[in-house]
């Protein structure tokens, strides 16, 4: 009996042993930088004006792990708004003193509270889901995005409304500041992005 009860334990301890090998057997590492993008809308036909943030302060919630999880839930970023770029000069400090300053607080800060793949994906790519908790114009906000990982490469893209964080002051200040450029039309709604490097070993 007592051959029998070491022979169970033993087979168990060998089950334990493989499932932790194949869990510990992916590593992903977050590697290069964490850029932040957006794409803004001018104009009855709704012109995309697209930019960043040349100063991102992030915090990774750890730089290497077994899941998407491990690296990314309780990840936080600081954006300076007075650093974006869109590649003008000159709209850029309109958008700072028109736009950005024109709300409370200079900054952009954000976290990712939650991450989950989709059950199905394409090969060689994953996607899925993330919610980020953004705090713009001291008003927070839960965030719906949708994410692709291929090739080593982690893209978030998502959408917000300024409206939600009561920036129609804000909205109204940076259309009249634009008016004729805008003929008259600057939109609500905003889409935001995230890209970064994820490299991965012994991961299917």
């Amino acid at each position: 009996m007592l051959k029998v009860i070491i022979s169970i334990v033993f087979a168990i301890s060998l089950l334990n042993s493989a499932e932790l090998s194949s869990t510990n057997g992916c590593e992903l590492s977050q590697v290069g930088e964490f850029g932040v993008n957006f794409k803004a809308f001018k104009t009855p036909s709704k012109i995309g004006v697209g930019g960043g943030f040349d100063s991102v302060n992030y915090k990774a919630a750890s730089l290497s792990g077994e899941s998407l999880q491990d690296i990314f839930v309780g990840s936080s970023v600081n954006i300076e708004t007075k650093s974006v770029n869109s590649k003008n000069p000159g709209r850029d400090a309109k958008l700072v003193e028109s736009f950005f300053y024109v709300m409370v607080g200079k900054n952009i800060s954000a976290k990712i509270i939650a991450i989950k793949d989709d059950k199905k994906a394409e090969a060689g790519q994953r996607t899925g889901s993330l919610l980020v908790e953004i705090n713009m114009n001291n008003i927070v906000k839960e965030v719906p995005m949708r994410f692709t990982y291929n090739a080593g490469v982690f893209v978030a893209e998502g959408v917000i409304d300024v409206f939600d964080f009561n920036a129609s002051k804000a909205l109204s200040s940076i259309n009249k500041a634009c008016f004729g450029l805008h003929q008259g039309k600057t939109w609500n709604d905003v889409n935001i992005g995230f890209t970064t490097s994820i490299k991965s070993a012994g991961c299917e």
